[in-house]
């Protein structure tokens, strides 16, 4: 049965990709992007959009009108930068969440699908991390999803409005902003190799990370627009096999072959801070769920990555978003801007 399907970040990768399926099933899409970390040209031709901040209630109170479900992908998903950015990175991560959830609320939407974050675990003391777990989280960034998520469960409980947390592991893929120096290790990587530069590296670059397709979150995230069996659920999403467990410093490697990069020789700077060492979680869950499954591998998800970017051409990252607190402990590739 189609219905009308309102997407918060529908600039950004997750959420065009998102919107396109959803359209290609016969649902009605209405999105909504501040272009904060999208591009214009990822909207699909056939979404209402409107440019609008998420934060806005007033605004979501008369967009989300007439709307069923709700996908909240819009956040500020900078991770390290939150630790220097805070007051950035939770007006855009929380407060948005609660003005959208508010919003549907009063709309008399049916059901919110929160994109949340990996970054809600934190340290854990064993790997991988699984929804039973309590959240630890130990940067802004994380606080504000995991934060967001206690907002979302109070307000449902209140007033009855359905839910669903997906919990993506690192999501790359083709649309993705690849000129934001705050994030996306992946696309920094395969801008900064097509221009013949080395990648910078934070600390040793043995830290850890499975990275998700967005297509292999896309397919789960559907289904818990609709499905009745994940009302209430917390959900990770992404690959659990061991091979998809990488270092920075393997990623950097995967890249360099796959675009002839020769002589490969990171740069490497000071940890980041607050950044966790490893970080990767069980898709069980999503297994039994929604039947999950893996269906594009990291180097195949690569390939599609260096095309597109290759494609559209390489570009200067673009510095732009305010560090709210430069001190000793300041990456200098930010405050020196040094990609």
């Amino acid at each position: 049965m189609c219905a009308k399907v309102f997407v918060t970040g529908v600039a950004g990768f997750l959420g065009s990709h998102l919107s396109e399926r959803l359209l290609g099933q016969g649902h009605q899409v209405v999105g909504i992007d501040n272009f904060l970390g999208g591009y214009r040209d990822n909207v699909p031709a056939d979404v209402k959009f409107h440019e609008a901040d998420a934060c806005d209630f007033e605004k979501m109170k008369t967009l989300l009108k007439g709307m069923e479900v709700v996908y909240h992908c819009a956040a500020s998903p900078h991770e390290g930068l939150s630790v220097f950015s805070p007051n950035l990175v939770t007006l855009h991560t929380y407060n948005s969440t609660v003005a959208v959830t508010s919003a549907a609320i009063f709309a008399g939407a049916r059901r919110i699908v929160f994109c949340s974050s990996m970054a809600r675990y934190g340290e854990q003391p064993k790997l991988p991390f699984t929804e039973d777990m309590t959240p630890l989280p130990i940067d802004p960034y994380g606080i504000a999803k995991y934060a967001a998520e206690m907002a979302i469960q109070s307000l449902s409980k209140a007033h009855g409005i359905e839910y669903t947390h997906a919990i993506p592991h690192n999501i790359i893929g083709t649309r993705q902003k690849y000129d934001d120096p705050y994030r996306n290790v992946a696309s920094i990587m395969i801008n900064l190799m097509l221009q013949g530069r080395q990648p910078i590296i934070y600390g040793d670059g043995e830290q850890k990370r499975a990275f998700s397709f967005v297509d292999d979150v896309v397919d789960p995230l559907l289904k818990m627009g609709f499905d009745r069996s994940v009302v209430g659920e917390a959900i990770n999403v992404g690959p659990d096999e061991e091979y998809t467990c990488v270092s920075i410093n393997e990623l950097a490697r995967k890249v360099a072959v796959l675009i002839g990069f020769k002589n490969l020789k990171p740069v490497y700077v000071a940890d980041r801070p607050m950044e966790v060492k490893m970080a990767y979680c069980s898709a069980e869950k999503a297994r039994r769920l929604l039947g999950y499954r893996t269906s594009t591998n990291l180097d195949d998800g690569l390939v599609k990555m260096v095309e597109w970017i290759r494609r559209r051409g390489t570009k200067p990252f673009e510095y732009h978003l305010p560090l709210e607190l430069i001190t000793d402990r300041t990456p200098a590739t930010w405050k020196d801007r040094l990609f």
